[in-house]
């Protein structure tokens, strides 16, 4: 009962199991390439490398102008680290295959941990997109050294810049290429560091240039001179300071009210984390951090979380695990006795715990299909406790001037061989499901797993515990 406890409080509970697919996405960069002769030049020997990487199942492909992305899908199981280590060395391997020229791929893994579990939506107090966006960029900081917390990002959060734009008709007239004007801001945004100066018996660093910091100060970048006048970037493009360059937006709508912009932070545990403990911790960090971070009117709204909804799916499913045992222990009552049905009462718990405890061990997690294992399995758990204590009961009204647990003895050892037999039928019958492949292999794993463990857990108890508590 105590190991069963310890397991049921320490199980990770989710709503479905967590299979690992790892993908592998390769970014690479092909300025001036148009997408057909991106993929001649880029995808297709891409493609050819990351076929030949062990335990890749699929490769997908996107090219445009000037970009390609290559995706490898490993097989179900293949451990995230691994698969992006192995297309790492793969590429840098066969990187004399890519032309000169093309900057070296940009790897970014993807797997089942990157899925955010909970999500909070800042909005209202009348705050646009980039006010939102500075309150929730430090909200991700704080939320991110909670424990077991893994990737954080933000969803239509505002990104402001500087923008240029250029007027052909003046760049013709000043006699500036495009390529002059980009290349004149690039080197003027940029600090050198010349060397270093002794002061005071400390070395400093010696640096020069400033980087750009206002609209103003790029506009009065000079980029040539026209008979004998100079010639600034306001001279031929406009600059201006721009709020928003993302093209993705969140807005959020409360019931009965008006809509308004809004900005998503998006919380993933790390591996093998409980979604739960991960959520509710986020929660309490954020609640406490409210008072000092939040400015009066802004709401921080949960539009999603997977910890509390995989807990209600957890405790639904206990619930008709209980109320299965109680359905069984009623019917023991009416078709044998009180007694028996008692003992029915501590054995099958003992036994679902000393599962749990099993599923802990083997490293499952609580889920709905490693409960429905045990919903399954509990109406033939229970027949070996009832094969016993129905034959010692049996015994007992033979033979009523004996000991007590002389018969008890007898009647286990009477019935002892075929529950043996019955138990390992069973457990041989469900056993082959973990061998199924693929996708289904993982998710249904607990079935198999989880039953037979019960099945094994169940004839002990019938033969060691259910004995006892009958004498």
């Amino acid at each position: 009962l105590a190991a069963g406890l310890v397991a049921l409080i320490s199980l990770p509970r989710e709503e479905e199991p967590q299979i690992s697919v790892p993908m592998v996405d390769i970014h690479v960069q092909a300025p001036g390439l148009k997408a057909e002769d991106a993929v001649k030049l880029v995808t297709e020997p891409l493609e050819v490398i990351v076929k030949g990487i062990n335990g890749v199942e699929h490769v997908y492909s996107s090219t445009r102008d000037d970009a390609a992305m290559v995706t490898a899908r490993f097989q179900v199981g293949t451990r995230s680290e691994d698969a992006i280590l192995r297309v790492h060395d793969k590429v840098r391997a066969n990187i004399d295959r890519i032309p000169v020229g093309i900057p070296e791929p940009l790897i970014v893994g993807r797997g089942i941990d990157d899925v955010a579990i909970l999500t909070l939506t800042l909005s209202g107090g009348g705050l646009g997109a980039n006010d939102l966006t500075r309150i929730a960029r430090v909200m991700q900081t704080e939320v991110a050294k909670t424990g077991d917390v893994g990737l954080t990002y933000l969803v239509g959060d505002a990104q402001d810049a500087i923008r240029i734009e250029p007027d052909p008709d003046r760049l013709a007239l000043y006699g500036v290429t495009l390529q002059q004007l980009a290349g004149k801001v690039a080197q003027a945004n940029r600090v050198l560091n010349t060397g270093k100066l002794r002061d005071r018996g400390q070395m400093v660093d010696l640096v020069a240039g400033e980087t750009l910091t206002a609209p103003a100060e790029v506009a009065n970048l000079l980029i040539t001179t026209r008979d004998g006048r100079p010639v600034y970037v306001s001279d031929v493009a406009a600059v201006r300071y721009v709020e928003n360059t993302r093209d993705v937006a969140v807005s959020h709508r409360a019931k009965g009210g008006e809509a308004g912009p809004a900005v998503t932070l998006a919380v993933a545990k790390r591996a093998g984390a409980n979604a739960v403990v991960v959520a509710e911790a986020v929660l309490h960090r954020v609640e406490a951090l409210e008072p000092k971070l939040i400015p009066e009117g802004v709401t921080v709204t949960v539009t999603r979380d997977y910890g509390e909804t995989a807990n209600e799916k957890a405790n639904e499913l206990l619930f008709h695990l209980g109320l299965a045992t109680v359905s069984i222990i009623a019917l023991v009552w009416l078709a044998i006795g009180w007694r028996e049905a008692g003992v029915v009462a501590i054995v099958i718990p003992v036994t679902i715990l000393l599962t749990l405890f099993a599923a802990w061990v083997m490293g499952f997690t609580l889920n709905r299909v490693s409960l429905f294992a045990l919903i399954f399995s509990i109406g033939i758990l229970v027949d070996d406790a009832i094969v016993v204590i129905e034959n010692i009961d049996r015994h007992w009204g033979l033979d009523r001037k004996g000991s007590r647990v002389e018969a008890a003895i007898a009647a286990v050892a009477e019935v002892g061989n075929p529950t043996i037999v019955a138990t390992l039928t069973v457990v041989v019958a469900l056993l082959p499901m973990l061998f199924v492949s693929g996708l289904m292999g993982p998710y249904m794993s607990p079935i198999p797993a989880n039953a037979s463990a019960a099945m094994i857990f169940s004839f002990f108890v019938a033969v060691i515990i259910t004995p006892w508590l009958m004498v």
